[in-house]
């Protein structure tokens, strides 16, 4: 079997990708404008800044793209519409450049690597960031890639290029950070309350927390069956979670978590029957001053219209 080494010539490699929100509102909302509801996908491009192995997506804009259901070979991305927009936007912000291209996947495709070609022409090493804007999962809606040339030791076969999964998270300045809580306003949903707010918040942490656990045993369980190599950076850190975990077995600290829970309990009991007696007191309050009003309107003498002589 061939020995595979990958290698990457005369471009820096990349260690993080960090997608800010408005990007990710404005590939959402030009997929709904485009894609809703068929199996076409968004093609865009990514503006931002690269700084130290870092890339900071910061803006985005659409592009028309077409490809062959049948054959992939196929396909079609107006460049001349991208070199007029990004001529546009670099008016507005000198700062920005092309970083990549986006795409609403929700996974790779076989072109994929023939697209990302053609942004090397714009910049050296252009990353691919795949937005799924329907996530059935938990977690963050986005998965960066960056080729890099595979070579064959032997040298039977020409090298290749293949895409190299890179980390991504979603960041924000402070004033993007206010405006997605304005939106975020108008989004929520007014007829739900408070707490059934954040019931809701704490089962879907909780989901989150058991779907990496469950992925932490499976790479345990692989690592063990000898189908993964051993990676003493990833046990290192599974060994800082495990001894951040608290002692259980304390008596004292058992103690602790049975007081604090009923001191909380309580005072959700008892804000529960204040609301339930207030809530009582003002049904009665709004009955009483009802029998007033009828009382009242009784009292009042009867007018009787006045009868006009013939």
């Amino acid at each position: 079997m061939d020995v595979i080494k990958s290698q990457q010539l005369s471009v820096r490699s990349i260690e993080k990708v960090v997608v800010h929100p408005l990007v990710l509102l404005s590939i959402v909302d030009n997929y709904y404008r485009v894609a809703k509801d068929t199996r076409k996908r968004v093609v865009g491009v990514l503006l931002g800044s690269s700084f130290k192995g870092t890339v900071d997506v910061t803006n985005s804009y659409s592009v028309p793209f077409e490809e062959d259901d049948k054959d992939p070979s196929i396909w079609f991305l107006d460049h001349n519409y991208h070199e007029a927009m990004f001529s546009m936007f670099k008016r507005i912000n000198a700062k920005e450049h092309v970083v990549g291209w986006y795409s609403t996947g929700p996974k790779l495709r076989e072109n994929d690597l023939d697209v990302h070609g053609l942004f090397n022409d714009y910049i050296p090493n252009p990353v691919l960031v795949i937005i799924d804007v329907q996530p059935k999962e938990l977690g963050i809606p986005t998965k960066a890639y960056y080729a890099i040339e595979e070579v064959k030791e032997n040298a039977t076969q020409k090298s290749q290029k293949v895409f190299v999964h890179v980390p991504s998270e979603i960041a924000a300045h402070e004033v993007e950070e206010i405006g997605v809580e304005h939106l975020l306003r108008d989004v929520k949903d007014t007829t739900i309350s408070t707490l059934a707010t954040e019931v809701t918040g704490k089962l879907a942490a909780l989901k989150g927390l058991d779907a990496r656990l469950k992925e932490i045993r499976g790479y345990l369980d692989l690592v063990i069956d000898e189908k993964l190599p051993l990676n003493h950076e990833i046990l290192y850190h599974l060994q800082d979670v495990f001894n951040l975990l608290p002692n259980l077995n304390v008596a004292d600290l058992i103690k602790a978590f049975a007081v604090k829970t009923n001191d909380q309990m309580l005072v959700i009991y008892l804000s529960s029957l204040i609301r339930s007696v207030i809530a009582l007191h003002n049904l009665i309050s709004n009955k009483m001053l009802n029998k007033e009003h009828e009382k009242a309107e009784d009292a009042k003498p009867a007018t009787v219209p006045p009868v006009s002589g013939s």
